[in-house]
């Protein structure tokens, strides 16, 4: 009966999204999107969406759809310079580099890479799942609360060289034979913070310091990321681990021999992981090379496609917010300094981090290492902050409780904050063009702590 009145109130509020656009198109008619009224009504449409996916978990998918479709049909009606195909597509051709017409790429490339990546990767860890590798890890780990904090430490070293969503799957994967699938919450979620972390200071660690490297920024301006994300690691972890091991301890099988590793299995996760790294680099398309490598992984093991199922509805969900995103009217930002950083590490949590890149990029002169920490390991603080929270939660669905979350894993989110100002306290603003790699030596002035920094 509950399920029932619900889900009528779920079609009632996807019909009030709908009836929005009507009532502005007929009182307002075809206003521009630059009128401060509309953009407002915009943000408070997907601030609707946000709040349905935070109080009613159970129903994300159906937020995410429909709000993103609610948006859409908003802007088609009220934005004149709207075009949806030119929005998913771009407008690069030869005409338009003859008329020197401003190029843009489009959200396709994005969109269909994470498509990609969040169903391929899905298929590895269960691949590396079923190799029976997880299953020799509690041999290696500590049996009290220093077992579970280095396995968060070995997930942050993996996504240091992997993107972030493989390393959180794997995890995910080992967390699940060594614990006996009962994970804490708190844990999950400092599995979701490890990978995001350890992809900050890598420009193939993440979908969002990759994009930094391509714009033009310098590798090594995103180096000292990693100061901020060891300071992080080491305080969530420290907490995450006591929670896990209360909850749940690490269980040594009784007979090691007993155990046996498919390496076949671990031959074509490698294979799969080699191919994201080298389609990343060649062609900005690591999900191409996941699913050629698991195209030729199919003459060596079995591949166990069924896992697409389970993970496409998460996969469409993420889909659905990131091209939400995609169409808010947020063509600039506040001026580039460490506070503005600090302010995006918060809005990354509700607001998918790859826009916000995207506008940072275009307005140039921030702080990389700080703003890829800020940005990266910000959305941890929610389940659907990241795509890496997203994709472990289509393995532990009872983690898509933002009121759970934000309980059980504080921790996460007191470490974004204490990370974040010992970075800004050892190192300072370090503001670089990521046109011209050249590191810009500007005073440190609107911090109340800092000293001479340069």
């Amino acid at each position: 009966m509950v399920k029932r009145v619900f889900s009528k109130r779920l079609f009632l509020f996807i019909c009030f999204l709908f009836a929005i656009p009507a009532v502005f198109g007929n009182t307002i008619g075809a206003t521009s999107l630059r009128s401060p009224d509309i953009e407002l009504l915009l943000f408070l449409l997907f601030g609707m969406i946000l709040l349905g996916i935070a109080f009613s978990h159970k129903n994300a998918f159906y937020f995410s759809v429909f709000g993103a479709l609610t948006i859409l049909v908003f802007k088609e009606w009220m934005d004149p310079g709207f075009h949806l195909l030119e929005h998913i597509f771009g407008h690069n051709s030869i005409i338009d580099q003859l008329t020197k017409k401003e190029l843009r790429q489009g959200e396709w490339p994005i969109l269909l890479n994470l498509f990609g990546l969040l169903l391929g990767f899905a298929i590895l860890a269960k691949i590396f799942e079923e190799s029976g590798f997880p299953d020799r890890i509690p041999f290696f780990l500590p049996t009290d609360w220093k077992g579970p904090f280095l396995l968060l430490v070995i997930i942050f070293v993996m996504s240091t060289f992997l993107d972030n969503i493989a390393a959180a799957l794997v995890g995910g994967a080992i967390a699940l034979v060594v614990f006996r699938k009962k994970v804490h919450i708190g844990y999950i979620a400092a599995i979701v913070a490890a990978s995001n972390a350890g992809g900050a200071g890598s420009v193939v660690g993440d979908t969002t310091t990759t994009m930094m490297w391509i714009d033009g920024v310098n590798a090594f301006n995103v180096l000292h990321a990693f100061i901020a994300s060891a300071i992080a690691l080491l305080f969530f972890a420290w907490f995450a681990s006591r929670q896990q091991n209360k909850f749940q301890p690490i269980i040594k099988p009784q007979i090691k021999e007993a155990i046996q590793i498919k390496w076949m299995n671990i031959i074509v996760v490698i294979f799969i992981l080699i191919g994201a790294i080298l389609s990343n680099i060649l062609y900005d398309m690591p999900a191409l090379g996941v699913w050629i490598a698991l195209i030729l992984g199919m003459a060596f093991t079995k591949i166990p496609f069924s896992e697409i199922k389970h993970s496409l509805k998460g996969t469409v969900f993420l889909l659905g917010l990131i091209f939400s995103a995609s169409m808010m009217p947020v063509n600039d930002l506040p001026q580039a300094s460490w506070s503005t950083a600090l302010f995006l590490g918060g809005v990354s949590a509700f607001f998918d981090n790859i826009p916000l890149t995207k506008i940072c990029l275009e307005q140039g002169h921030y702080d990389w290492g700080m703003l890829a920490y800020a940005v990266g390991f910000g959305g941890s603080m929610v389940w659907f902050g990241s795509s890496a929270g997203v994709a472990i939660t289509n393995k532990f669905h009872e983690a898509r409780n933002m009121k759970l979350w934000i309980k059980s894993a504080w921790h996460v989110a007191v470490a974004y904050i204490v990370g974040f100002l010992m970075l800004y306290w050892l190192m300072g603003w370090r503001p670089a063009d990521n046109k011209e790699h050249k590191v810009v030596n500007c005073p440190v002035i609107d911090c109340p702590f800092a000293t001479n920094h340069e």
